[in-house]
């Protein structure tokens, strides 16, 4: 199970993408995902595809290790395109009593189908090519001014950064723990959907007492190196862009002009 979720692993390799300001990989998601929907053709979603197997080439981290990514998204995947292919008025292509499939609701699904997965696969890379630490930083450096407002932006920060890092901790957790079930003769592949669903419940009590047991942990830890004073909290490697920083806002800026002149022309 461990092995099919990426988001919040990091993929320890040496490439320019690693090499980024957590600051400059956080705008370069927002800035790809925003096209992603207001793009209206194929030809744009391609373009796109093609940013992203570059970004990933670039990156060294093997790309069917991001796609691995992708199998708990299947059932969202698979609902988003059912409902988008059935549900959605237009030319009717074929009828079968009241089921009805239409040009325009196949033409739908399967642009919703890969924003959905463009979106994964690159919010996947921001976490596989940034430390924890590094995020922490970057989403407390780039959200600093929400200061203002007395919004505590370094604990949040805090927060998101070890919510990242505790989903494939928790899932490793779920899979030893499945495997412990497994051996005292649980089922957990049974084909009957509601017997498998009850398999799963015993499962709940020994993850929230572990989740809770490595929370109470990581607290007093925190709390033992004093970490509980954000304001006046120093770095030891500061954040600060360089060339290969201002390059790729150059290439991201491209890119979003590229799109938008797609969607206005074509």
């Amino acid at each position: 199970m461990i092995k099919d979720i990426t988001i919040g692993q990091y993929y320890n390799t040496q490439s320019i993408i690693h090499d980024l300001d957590p600051r400059t990989k956080l705008n370069s998601t927002i800035i790809y995902l925003v096209p992603l929907f207001i793009v209206k053709n194929y030809l744009g979603y391609f373009i796109s595809f093609v940013f992203l197997f570059l970004v990933i080439k670039i990156s060294k981290v093997p790309f069917m290790y991001i796609v691995r990514g992708l199998k708990s998204l299947l059932m969202l995947l698979f609902i988003s395109v059912f409902f988008n292919i059935f549900l959605t008025p237009g030319e009717i292509i074929f009828k079968y009593s009241f089921i009805s499939i239409t040009k325009e609701g196949i033409d739908i699904a399967i642009k919703m189908a890969m924003r959905l997965i463009f979106l994964v696969l690159f919010s996947s890379l921001l976490t596989l090519t940034t430390t924890p630490k590094k995020l922490t930083d970057g989403i407390e450096k780039e959200f600093g001014f929400l200061k203002i407002f007395k919004i505590p932006i370094a604990d949040i920060a805090l927060m998101m950064s070890i919510s990242l890092r505790f989903v494939p901790i928790l899932m490793e957790e779920v899979d030893k723990i499945m495997r412990a079930q497994m051996s005292r003769g649980a089922r957990f592949d049974d084909k009957n959907i509601i017997k498998r669903a009850k398999s799963y419940i015993p499962l709940l009590v020994p993850i929230f007492i572990s989740s809770f047991r490595r929370a109470n942990d990581l607290s007093l830890a925190m709390e033992a190196r004093c970490y509980n004073d954000s304001d006046n909290r120093t770095k030891l490697n500061p954040l600060k862009n360089s060339k290969i920083d201002r390059n790729a806002y150059l290439v991201l800026l491209l890119f979003f002009i590229v799109i938008n002149l797609i969607n206005i022309y074509l």
